[in-house]
């Protein structure tokens, strides 16, 4: 299947899926921090919404955090690796995420398109799971498969904003049920929470870091390779290794793991 690059009205959609409360159903509110869930028809790909109020952080701010690879490193626990891999347009490019899953389960990684819009006082990223010819699935990995995944940010005033988190992730296996649990009940706040606690320190650190470069506002910045959007297809999960890990047990975590 060809890859086609988000247009205003994919934007508009996601946009509208992250406000709506329409077939969620909450489950986890505390501490500003409220995650929703959506089962679809296959019970191993699960829909989550959060959402948290950010006090004392821009909207420009939160957006320049979720797109700055640098600064990501800082704060993004779970993640093993994330790298760009080349630019479609000024606004969409292609880059490679690996995820420390929860032991004992198999790290998952990802190959995604995405794409970014400044709408007015909102900021909107998506991005969905897509194959390069160059970056086939690793050894050591499961390759999980973005259906749909991004983030809305709304301006709440000089110094405020709200961030909506959206995903819809095929893990490619078989999870058992505390995984599931664990990831509305822990791992989706504490990760909703780190962006926020990361935004706070964005500023002091960003002056200190290439202040000025800033690809994703100012496409004249950005040196990736240029990629043709025919090199690439939609990642089709069924083309993809499908693993059991259904019966595996929960293993003690460290404290870091628990929630803050």
């Amino acid at each position: 299947m060809p890859v086609q690059i988000p247009d205003d009205s994919d934007f508009s959609s996601f946009k509208d899926q992250c406000l709506s409360p329409d077939g969620w159903v909450s489950r986890y509110s505390k501490g500003g921090v409220t995650v929703w869930c959506r089962e679809e028809e296959s019970r191993s790909v699960q829909k989550l919404k959060m959402r948290i109020v950010c006090k004392d952080v821009t909207a420009e701010t939160l957006y320049d955090v979720l797109h700055d690879t640098s600064y990501r490193k800082k704060w993004d626990t779970n993640m093993i690796d994330t790298y760009d891999i080349g630019r479609l347009t000024a606004n969409a490019d292609i880059g490679y995420y690996s995820w420390r899953c929860p032991t004992p389960l198999k790290n998952r990684d990802f190959v995604t398109m995405r794409s970014w819009l400044p709408l007015g006082n909102d900021y909107l990223i998506i991005n969905y799971s897509v194959k390069h010819p160059q970056h086939p699935p690793k050894k050591d990995y499961v390759r999980a498969v973005s259906l749909l995944t991004g983030y809305l940010i709304q301006s709440n005033g000089a110094n405020c904003s709200t961030l909506y988190y959206l995903t819809q992730v095929d893990p490619r296996g078989s999870l058992p049920k505390w995984v599931v649990n664990r990831v509305s009940q822990l791992v989706a706040p504490k990760a909703m929470r780190k962006i926020y606690k990361a935004s706070l320190k964005y500023p002091e650190w960003k002056r200190k870091h290439n202040p000025s470069l800033k690809p994703w506002m100012f496409p004249e910045q950005n040196t990736l390779p240029c990629i043709n959007v025919s090199e690439l297809t939609v990642q089709r999960a069924d083309s993809l290794e499908n693993i059991d890990e259904s019966g595996l047990s929960e293993e003690k975590q460290h404290s870091d793991d628990e929630e803050t």
